[in-house]
């Protein structure tokens, strides 16, 4: 067997020694961080593109190893679905369609929620239209998108007019086919929400009977997939203070705002700038009082049947946003 010398060996280590300290300089002996994909969800109107077209979030998450992509979907039902299977981790979307898509034992958790935004939704007639309050519905046709935050509106409308939704004929209708009978007079009258709403304002000169204030909240909630939550609560709170960060922005920068919106909606800056002075400015974790006013509507679709189930909001909010 051959003998080692003690001196040689001692050398030996210490060159071993230098160049593993090398290496872990150089990077050679570390593991490279794991890179995080956020697939966001987003609708053409909202606080969502405003961010991206102005390319803050990209900025904010650079240094947590953050990469995003930009899913956009027609409305807050089809992003809901998309969160539902996979294809994006987070969205936004009104008060309706997380009620539809827990009912229907989806994995999304609710992240935060923009301010109430009651004036951003109402009930809408022609400007010529002899009906002057709430209680003229009696017997008329009313246009709204079945199961949609207006939904609850108009029921919150009939029960302060001590009227009920078998007092007038409802006609469901997704907004743009709500928006051609309003104007073809098939309907008298329509229940809709920003920015269709202050387009029928500027566009046909449609007045308002009522709006939501002092009946309903209309929040905007921000929605999440709930293991993602779970694994990546930092990125998530970076998020939230970017959104909270734009909203505030945008509430002092309207005209900016409503520029950014231009093109991707395809709306005049006169409508956007009607449609974001009636945001709600500020996005925060939710709040119990908030839960509870979601509970409020989740309820009121139960008891008219457009949910199978009763559902609990409060087991879809994460214990960090209680």
């Amino acid at each position: 067997m051959t003998s080692i010398n003690a001196k040689s060996l001692t050398k030996t280590l210490a060159v071993s020694s230098v160049v593993a300290t090398l290496m872990l300089i150089s990077g050679c002996g570390k593991k490279e961080t794991e890179t995080v994909t956020l697939n966001i969800g987003f609708q053409k109107y909202g606080v969502l593109p405003i961010v991206k077209e102005r390319g803050v979030l990209e900025t904010a998450l650079k240094q947590q190893g953050v990469n995003i992509r930009w899913v956009e979907f027609p409305a807050g039902p089809q992003l809901l679905e998309g969160l539902n299977v996979g294809s994006v981790v987070f969205g936004e979307a009104g008060e309706a369609p997380p009620i539809f898509a827990q009912a229907a034992n989806s994995n999304l958790v609710y992240i935060a929620n923009q301010p109430a935004a009651p004036k951003a939704e109402a009930l809408i007639v022609q400007k010529d239209s002899d009906i002057q309050s709430i209680q003229d519905l009696k017997g008329k046709r009313v246009a709204l998108n079945k199961g949609s935050n207006v939904h609850y509106l108009l029921l919150k409308m009939l029960e302060k007019n001590n009227l009920q939704l078998s007092n007038i004929e409802v006609v469901y209708l997704p907004p743009s086919d709500a928006r051609a009978a309003f104007e073809r007079g098939s309907v008298d009258a329509w229940v809709i929400w920003d920015p269709f709403f202050a387009a029928a304002e500027q566009q046909i000169g449609a007045r308002i009977i009522a709006t939501g204030e002092n009946l309903v909240s209309n929040h905007q909630f921000y929605l999440a997939d709930r293991k993602f939550a779970e694994q990546h609560p930092k990125v998530l709170n970076a998020v939230v203070k970017q959104l909270n960060d734009t909203t505030q922005w945008v509430s002092t920068h309207q005209d900016e705002a409503s520029k950014l919106l231009e093109k991707p909606t395809g709306l005049s800056f006169d409508v956007l700038k009607s449609s974001i002075s009636r945001m709600g400015f500020g996005v925060t974790p939710i709040s119990a009082q908030v839960a509870k006013e979601q509970q409020f509507v989740a309820d009121a679709f139960y008891q008219e049947k457009l949910i199978p189930n009763k559902i609990n909001i409060q087991a879809a909010i994460l214990a960090a946003s209680k």
